[in-house]
């Protein structure tokens, strides 16, 4: 009896050490400001920069390991530092506006020590340049009709810091 017991302490012991800890999720340790970004109409073939800001919501460091998009015709950048608890990364995104059409395109975002990818998105409308000009002296200049630097918009509800950049080619 005492053996049996014995085996069956030492099989629960063993299960528990070799147990796999419980994997992080995303949402463990990283906030997004805005996982979509809107840059609106924009010009053909001037390129369009948005930037995602993302919030260490962890204890310990987070570090960005890969923030890549899901196309060629997306450029994109990111924190390289570990980013301390409480603080922000960005990760920037520059998609080169060549086709005319709506579009919406995809970043994948992995963090270091957690296996879920997170996916990120950017979306608008590339308008040939006769149609931007005539959209822009259609309407009033706001950020979603102009070619110079603009804030594009977010799709939540709550004020974010997003930077639409776009520079003639």
């Amino acid at each position: 009896m005492k053996k049996l017991l014995f085996s069956a302490v030492v099989l629960a012991f063993t299960a528990t050490a070799f147990a796999q800890p419980q994997a992080k999720k995303v949402t463990d340790v990283a906030k997004f400001a805005s996982e979509t970004i809107d840059f609106g109409k924009i010009k053909q073939s001037v390129p369009a920069k948005g930037t995602f800001t993302v919030t260490n919501i962890s204890t310990t460091p987070l570090i960005i390991e890969q923030a890549n998009p899901t196309c060629g015709c997306t450029i994109s950048d990111y924190t390289k530092e570990p980013i301390a608890p409480g603080k922000n990364g960005i990760i920037n995104a520059t998609f080169n506006a060549a086709n005319v059409g709506h579009f919406e395109k995809h970043l994948t975002v992995k963090f270091a020590g957690v296996d879920e990818i997170k996916s990120i998105t950017f979306t608008g409308d590339v308008l040939s340049a006769e149609e931007f000009d005539k959209a822009k002296t259609a309407a009033p200049a706001t950020a979603a009709t102009t070619s110079a630097p603009a804030k594009a918009k977010a799709t939540k509800t709550k004020k974010v810091k997003t930077k639409v950049v776009t520079t003639a080619s």
